[in-house]
């Protein structure tokens, strides 16, 4: 299960869970429950940019391989950074991670 994802390509377990509770400021027991439909989320609320230099921050991926990876440099990497964990605290991103918005939509 998400074994092909953006996510796995840097990182041995699905542990974007912990990471979006953390960003987001939510307990990770709100979250959705379904790991594919959490993921799902996340890559609807990211560009595939964003998803993958959230993907390799988390892994700690050090800032001279980000930097070649998105060919940015310092200043860029940096507004990019803050751009992405900025998008992650919005209460219209946040709000779709939790389990109470599908009920909510229902």
């Amino acid at each position: 299960m998400l074994d092909s994802t953006v996510w796995r390509q840097h990182h041995k377990d699905n542990s974007f869970r912990r990471y979006i509770s953390e960003f987001c400021i939510i307990d990770e027991i709100d979250l959705l429950v379904e790991d594919k439909e959490l993921y799902s989320v996340l890559k609807a609320k990211l560009t595939k940019k964003e998803l993958k230099l959230f993907a390799m921050d988390c892994a700690n991926v050090g800032d001279d391989t980000l930097k070649k990876e998105f060919s940015y440099d310092d200043a860029a990497l940096e507004k990019a950074k803050f751009k992405l964990y900025k998008k992650l605290k919005q209460d219209k991103t946040r709000l779709d991670f939790k389990e109470s918005s599908r009920t909510r939509e229902g």
